[in-house]
Formats: structure tokens, C-alpha cells, sequence
């Protein structure tokens, strides 16, 4: 006799989705988090907002943002490698999932200075996601869902593609039906080791890495899964990943750690040299490329470099970056060579054609004669004092995943199991092949979240094949 009817294995946003679902749906459900209950909520607790299609001006949300421009921002940033089905399937949930979780106590508050380019996509959540997990918390032990903290799952019991038992040391946990939202293996340093391996220099870049977000995420079930012949998306050296501040701690660092003024100057690596187009597009869509812009490089560190005429224009760092009133000193400071940095710093700044600077536009500010090109913001650094700030890449989380679709069920050979679903980053590469758009990831994990909870409940009760609607 099965004690549960639903076992949720994570504790993040897209598992309490799962959860509050299922157990609407009248299933009984249990909640494994791998976590101290001080550290529940996975990479949730590090969000700030959901990319969000709407029609119409909508209470914090400015303007329209149709599904076929939240679709064209994805094929964007994505390059195509992207389901276009499971795409628009995240993106019109999007449209209608925002009642629900404000039935379940998240609160949402127009986007801040410094986020103004999200105004019109994103919706933020008031206090974060920390407040939306305990949110979600806070309604799961109302609803009668039982939540196992410091409950890491070693192993399934997963027989012909259908789910039996999970493992919690040596506790058995059998449930009519499974979910895996458990994140990726971005914890894993020896995994992302493995999927990196040795650059043309001889150096192991993911030894640099820094990881932005919790330590709990170390793919224990994805590998399992993957070894048991479970079909598979992405590869394992796609993830979203940040520059972050080189003194960013090793995990958990979160938003404080990110370097937001890349748009506004350039970047160089340890031989002062740019890489790569800074003005490409607006933030809130590069910024997560980034991170594995800078682990290309040597070293795996990068160095951004601004004057004082765009100092406001972007959200301030927390730790501050080097101060210098000349270049020369600054060179000094970020451990660069002068002339090298001089020499850079001066061709960039002949190229610039500086039109009219508008940080909140796609403007006309843009480099001609040279490589990389800067396509927007291209002022000449030339007012001092001058900034730098020393980068890592920071692993938000991995793409490679399990392969599903709108059911959210895992499969195996193509078949899809009638009891095991998955939900949030492990399957995220579904959608994200490579690349990321600011609240992406959020839009995600509460699609499929509810989608999984949903069905995990129609197959306990006999009603798989049934359509399924957000709330």
C-alpha cells in the first residue's frame, strides 16, 4: 500500500508548483528537500522575477508583450536551439499562471530602478524569490503536503521506464506516481570538470568556476537517469553562466556578485584584450552569456572597464571595483600591462561614432573599423576616474536535461513513462538549448511545475490523456 500518492523530489519553485498542483488536484503528496530547511528553496531563493506574455497592460506589467515577441526574444537568445512547441507551451502558460500563484500568497511589485528594461516583460516578485518560496511553503503545509527537509534521494527504483521507489539513504519511499525537480548538477564540480575537460592552453576551466547559486544541486538523479538510457537534451557544457565579480564566495552569491556595467564600456581578458560586442543587445538578454564568453578565455578572467560619464546608468555592483584617475593606474590595479590596455583602450575609442547615448534604447552609439565591434552604447573612455572590475564566469545552472513534452514525462527510447515527470532545470534545456533571457528560467519551472503536478495527479487517478490548463 502506497503511503503517498505523489513524491516530489526538490524543493525549489518548480517543485512546490508541482506539489501545490497535485495536491489541489486531490493527490497526497510528499516533498522531498535535499536542503536544511535554513536553505530550502534550491536557485529559487536567488530570483527576482518571471518573464511573463501579456496582451495588455497588465498591474505591474507596462505595455503588451505578445507571445510572438516573447517567442522572437527566445529564438534570439537561444539561436534556435529551442522546441518551438515547448517554448510557446511555457510562454502561453505565462499568460494565465500569475492568478494562481498569487492564490498561493506571492505578491508581485512593479520592477525597480535599474531594471527598467524589464518593465514591460518581467514581473517582479515582491521580496524575491525567497518570499515566493516560503509563499509557496507557507500554503503547501496549509494544503496538508508533508516536507521532508536535509532528505537528499540517492537513487530510483525506475523499472521498464515506470518510477517504484526512491531511495533516502537506506529508506524506501514507494508513490503512485514521481516528479523530479531537483535541479541540475551545476554543484558538481567534478561533473562540470569532466563535461569541460582540458582547453587548447592545458588549463581545466571549470576549476575557476564560480557557482551563483546553491550547493545542493549536484545532479545525482540526472546521472542515474542518463545511465539508464532516459532520452536527453542539451550537452553538458551548456548553462547559464554569469560573469561575476572574481571575489564573488564559491556559492551562493547570487545577484550580489553580478558586474552590470559590461554594456557601458568594454571588456578585456588578461592580455587587454576585447572579445567580444559589449553593446550586442540590452542586459537583461546577455548578461547570461557572459559567463562562458569569459570561460573562453585565459585564465578563465575577464576585466570591465568603464569612465565616470555612465556611472547610474546601471545597477551598482555591492563590492566596489578598482578606482584610478588614469588608465595607466587602473592597469596597474587589475594586474594588466599599461600599454597593452592603453593601446586597446585608444583603438576602441577611435572607433566609437557617438550619436545620441540613450541606455535605455537600442541606441545609435556604435563602433566602425573594428573587431569585435560594439554595436550600441559606444562611448570613448576617456573621463576619469576609471573603473574596473575583475570577472569569473558564475554557473547559475546547467541545461543538459531529460527530454519531455507538454505532459512533462520522461522518456525512455521515446516512450514516455506513465509515472515519472520531471520539472524545472532538469529538462530547462528542452527550451534553452544555449542562452537565456532575464525571468526565463522562472517561466519554466512554473509551467512545467504545474503541467508535471497536474499529471503526476491524472495518472494516480486514471485520467492521464485528460488536457491540461493552468490555473
Amino acid at each position: 500500500m502506497y503511503m503517498f500518492d505523489v513524491l516530489v523530489i526538490g524543493g525549489g519553485n518548480a517543485a512546490l508548483c508541482t506539489a501545490l498542483v497535485a495536491r489541489e488536484a486531490g493527490a497526497s503528496v510528499l516533498l522531498l528537500e535535499a536542503a536544511p530547511k535554513e536553505w530550502r528553496g534550491g536557485n529559487s531563493i536567488h530570483t527576482r522575477n518571471i518573464r511573463s506574455m501579456h496582451d495588455a497592460p497588465q498591474d505591474v506589467l507596462l505595455d503588451a508583450y505578445s507571445e510572438e515577441e516573447y517567442w522572437q526574444d527566445m529564438l534570439k537568445v537561444t539561436g534556435g536551439l529551442t522546441d518551438e512547441k515547448l517554448a510557446r507551451f511555457v510562454i502561453r502558460s505565462t499568460s494565465n499562471c500569475r492568478g494562481w500563484m498569487q492564490k498561493h500568497g506571492v505578491r508581485f511589485q512593479p520592477s525597480l530602478s535599474g531594471t527598467l528594461n524589464l518593465s514591460r516583460a518581467n514581473a517582479f516578485f515582491m521580496g524575491g524569490g525567497k518570499a515566493l518560496v516560503n509563499a509557496y511553503y507557507r500554503s503547501a503545509e496549509q494544503l496538508g503536503i508533508e516536507i521532508r527537509y536535509n532528505s537528499p534521494v540517492d537513487s530510483l527504483d525506475v523499472e521498464d521506464g515506470q518510477f517504484r521507489a526512491a531511495y533516502v539513504g537506506g529508506t524506501r519511499i514507494e508513490a503512485k506516481a514521481c516528479v523530479l525537480a531537483a535541479g541540475g548538477f551545476e554543484s558538481n564540480r567534478e561533473w562540470l570538470d569532466e563535461a569541460w575537460g582540458i582547453n587548447e592552453l592545458g588549463e581545466r576551466p571549470a576549476k575557476n568556476f564560480l557557482i551563483r547559486r546553491t550547493r545542493f544541486n549536484n545532479g545525482v538523479l540526472l546521472k542515474q537517469l542518463l545511465g539508464i538510457c532516459a532520452d536527453s537534451v542539451s550537452d553538458a557544457t551548456q548553462a547559464h553562466m554569469v560573469a561575476v565579480d572574481a571575489r564573488a564566495p564559491l556559492y551562493d552569491g547570487g545577484i550580489c556578485a553580478r558586474v552590470d556595467c559590461v554594456s557601458f564600456g568594454i571588456v578585456v581578458n588578461k592580455h587587454a584584450q576585447r572579445f567580444s560586442d559589449e553593446g550586442e543587445d540590452f542586459w537583461p538578454k546577455r548578461y547570461a552569456f557572459w559567463g562562458r564568453l569569459v570561460a573562453h578565455q585565459p585564465s578563465q578572467i575577464g576585466y570591465s572597464i568603464i569612465d565616470s560619464k555612465v556611472l547610474g546608468r546601471f545597477m551598482p555592483p555591492v563590492f566596489p571595483g578598482e578606482k584610478a584617475d588614469t588608465l595607466e593606474e587602473l592597469a596597474d590595479k587589475l594586474g594588466l600591462d599599461r600599454e597593452d590596455l592603453l593601446a586597446t583602450v585608444a583603438n576602441y575609442n577611435a572607433a566609437c561614432r557617438v550619436g545620441t547615448f540613450d541606455h535605455t534604447a537600442m541606441d545609435d552609439c556604435h563602433t566602425e573599423g573594428i573587431e569585435p565591434a560594439k554595436t550600441h552604447w559606444a562611448l570613448p573612455i576617456d573621463q576619469g576616474p576609471f573603473y574596473g572590475y575583475t570577472l569569473k564566469p558564475g554557473v547559475t545552472f546547467t541545461y543538459l536535461g531529460l527530454k519531455t513534452d507538454e505532459t512533462a514525462a520522461v522518456r525512455f527510447n521515446g516512450e514516455a513513462s506513465r509515472n515519472l515527470f520531471v520539472a524545472g532545470e532538469m529538462m530547462a534545456g528542452n527550451v534553452l538549448g544555449k542562452g537565456y533571457a532575464a525571468g526565463v528560467g522562472m517561466a519554466i519551472g512554473t509551467a512545467f511545475g504545474m503541467a508535471a503536478g497536474a499529471e503526476a495527479a491524472k495518472s494516480v487517478f486514471g485520467k492521464r490523456g485528460e488536457k491540461y490548463a493552468a490555473a
